[in-house]
Parts: C-alpha cells; sequence; structure tokens
C-alpha cells in the first residue's frame, strides 16, 4: 500500500469510528442529540469527551485492529476501479465513431477489418517503440485486423513537434504514413528536425510539409485525443482500446491476438 493510500484509509477509518462514538454518545444520554465530526466535543453520558480523548479512543482502537485500514483501503480501490470502468463504458458508448473511425487517425492493415485495435501513442515513448513490433506481426499474421493510430503527443516539446510534423506529413502523403510511422518510432528520439528529415526522405516537399504544420487543426486533434484518453482513464502510452475494453501498457504480440480473436468470439456468440 502506498503512503497516500494508507493516509487515505486511516482517515477514512477515523472518520467512521468518530462517527461511530458520536452516535453512541448521543445514543446514551436522554433526549434527541446532533452528533457532527466538527464541533470540538462531544457528548457522552457521562458529560463531555474532548477531541483528545476521542482521537486517543480511535488510535487505540486502529493500533489493536490494524486489519481495517487495508479492508478500507481495498473497499476505497474497488469502489475507485468500479466507478472508472463505468465511466469507461459510457464514454465508449457514446463516441465509438469519434474513437473508432476518425478521419484524423491513420489506419494500418485492413481498413475494413472485422476487428478494430486503438492505440494511443507517443513518438518518444520507449514501450510504444518496442510494441512497434507487436503491431506490425499482428497485421501480418491477421489480414482481418484493423490498426487505427492515435497520437497522443505527452513526452514534452519535442513530442509535440514531432506529431505535428506527423499529422502535416500524413495530409500530404497518406499513402506513405506507415512508412514515415515506422520510421520515426524506431529512429530513437524525435523531435521538429528528425521528423522533419524523415519525411522529405519519404518524398515529402520540405517548404509544403512546414506550411501544412502551421495548420490549427492539429492542435484541436491533439486536444481532442487528449480529452478521449482522459475520459478513458489513460494516463500513459501505449494504451490500447479493443471493442469495449481498455488496456494499458506493451502487451505484447500473443496478448493482442488473443484479445483479437476474444472479440471475435463475442461477435459471433453471446459474451
Amino acid at each position: 500500500m502506498n503512503k497516500a493510500g494508507l493516509f487515505g484509509a486511516l482517515a477514512t477509518a477515523i472518520a467512521l469510528a468518530s462517527a461511530g462514538a458520536g452516535f453512541y454518545a448521543g445514543a446514551n444520554k436522554a433526549g434527541p442529540q446532533v452528533a457532527t465530526l466538527t464541533e470540538p466535543t462531544v457528548i457522552a453520558a457521562e458529560g463531555t469527551v474532548d477531541r483528545a480523548q476521542v482521537e486517543t479512543i480511535v488510535r487505540d482502537y486502529m493500533l489493536k485492529n490494524p486489519e481495517i485500514i487495508a479492508e478500507v483501503q481495498t473497499a476505497l480501490e474497488t469502489k475507485r476501479d468500479n466507478e472508472a470502468k463505468e465511466a469507461q463504458s459510457a464514454l465508449l458508448a457514446k463516441s465509438g465513431s469519434e474513437l473508432f473511425d476518425n478521419p484524423n487517425d491513420a489506419i494500418i492493415g485492413n481498413p475494413k477489418g472485422d476487428v478494430t485495435v486503438v492505440e494511443f501513442f507517443d513518438y518518444n515513448c520507449g514501450y510504444c517503440r518496442r510494441a512497434l513490433t507487436d503491431m506490425d506481426q499482428l497485421v501480418q499474421s491477421d489480414p482481418n485486423v484493423r490498426f487505427v493510430l492515435k497520437e497522443l503527443p505527452i513526452l514534452g516539446p519535442d513530442s509535440v513537434k514531432a506529431h505535428i510534423v506527423a499529422q502535416a506529413f500524413k495530409k500530404m502523403l497518406p499513402e506513405k504514413y506507415g512508412d514515415f510511422h515506422r520510421a520515426l518510432l524506431s529512429a530513437g528520439h524525435a523531435d521538429e528536425a528528425s521528423s522533419i528529415a524523415t519525411a522529405v526522405s519519404l518524398g515529402a516537399d520540405e517548404a509544403t510539409l512546414r506550411a501544412g504544420m502551421n495548420a490549427p487543426e492539429i492542435g484541436q486533434i491533439f486536444e481532442a485525443n487528449s480529452n478521449m484518453a482522459q475520459g478513458l482513464n489513460i494516463t500513459g502510452t501505449p494504451s490500447y482500446v479493443i471493442r469495449d475494453t481498455v488496456v494499458p501498457g506493451a502487451l505484447g504480440f500473443e496478448t493482442l491476438a488473443e484479445k483479437v480473436n476474444n472479440v471475435r468470439k463475442c461477435q459471433s456468440a453471446t459474451c
């Protein structure tokens, strides 16, 4: 358990214990009582118990029953996980076309494939570089996979500049974007200069490319992708969306292929 989780669980447990103490005190005094955690004292049958006494009681209880901290933390994490999954499901349900069929995204593999895999990536992400071979192996071994590349430059100014070049290049020479993507992602650290050099090596006119880099819609694309990622609780790259599931991390070819096959099984039967 990390320190933040421990403190959060402890605070929750203390609040619950304090509330219980206040309820007990009020219940044992004649007449209706209202106990609040913000009041400096709590009414008890014997009189008043000051805040220090309550905290001492709670502390002693926690020391004698430390397992309650883990129980509260587990319940809190489960609640947050369920809330995140519900939010993801709601967003996937209402924004399927924006996520899976956005014309601003590049497609690798079969554009009419029966299963779509969306990858959020950054050109300076080492794990994305490692996952490049997973994508290529998947689309080569499975001709019915549609692989969508969603640009998410989150690793600093150089990443943003590299992705700006990528967007301009894709608009100029969309048929060569796959080659550009593989070359830039494989080359190491990407910045504006290296991205332009890669684009020019693949046939782009540099002056036209630089003019295209000023298109205001490029920033809007990145903003939309960032908002989408945030809504899906995606905090790093690479992250994948396969049907109605968000999966973070470089999964490896075998795991990706397994998830694609599971989607096909669900499409032909009730899951």
